[in-house]
């Protein structure tokens, strides 16, 4: 039977009624790294919801006769952000990407939803003291819902390690989506996206990804060997 979790309408309701969350999503990297890394394995265990992003996860899901619908999560934040649109009450923060690159996606995102309440932007290589004021912000403004795209695992422990300067709000790890929202760079074109392939379009546009797409094959072969010995 196939499973097509309503992860939007469960995220609203929590931050309607105030209820914490960390949003994970993962993909066949992230699950590499975090074989590795005791510490992103035990952030992601502990994470309140995690989503599906990679279509290698979705296939590893159904080699143990799990059928569940992938859901990018640059689509899931497209989906909120929507969402709080049209729900002014929602205060909604952005931290990452390169200087002016949040001003930027704000900016786009409150011309398509005037009503929406975007309360503060910040990149993501403010350090020291500045790092201190930024958490000093987000511990005063509490927002409802804050985006940090600081790259996968940074953004993940800067998360799990900040999380309580606002315990009521939902945090979501975006990776790159600020780059896409200030158009700074393209998503993969749909066609590609239908067919599980957008990390080629993000490999032609960063080459330099190479290293980190070996990951994938790693993955599958793992996954087989432990559907065929488990």
């Amino acid at each position: 039977m196939d499973v097509y979790p309503d992860y939007v309408g469960l995220l609203n309701a929590r931050i309607q009624n105030g209820q914490g969350t960390h949003v994970v999503t993962l993909n066949a990297e992230m699950t590499m790294q975090a074989r590795q890394d005791p510490d992103l394995g035990a952030i992601i265990d502990n994470a309140d919801l995690v989503v599906p992003d990679g279509a290698g996860i979705v296939l590893y899901l159904k080699l143990f006769g799990k059928t569940i619908e992938r859901c990018p999560g640059i689509e899931l934040s497209q989906d909120l952000i929507r969402h709080a649109g049209q729900t002014p009450s929602t205060k909604v923060f952005f931290y990452g990407g390169a200087p002016g690159i949040t001003d930027i996606a704000a900016d786009r995102w409150k011309k398509e939803f005037p009503q929406l309440s975007i309360i503060g932007t910040e990149n993501g290589y403010v350090q020291d003291e500045a790092q201190e004021k930024l958490k000093d912000r987000l511990k005063e403004l509490q927002p409802d819902l804050i985006f940090v795209g600081l790259g996968v695992p940074r953004q993940e422990f800067w998360i799990s390690e900040n999380r309580h300067l606002c315990p009521n709000a939902t945090w979501v790890g975006v990776g790159g989506s600020f780059d896409i929202w200030s158009e700074t760079k393209e998503r993969a074109p749909q066609w590609l996206c239908d067919n599980n392939l957008e990390w080629t379009y993000r490999l032609y546009q960063e080459p330099w990804r190479w290293k980190r797409m070996m990951a994938l094959p790693q993955f599958a072969w793992r996954a087989l060997i432990e559907r065929f010995t488990s």
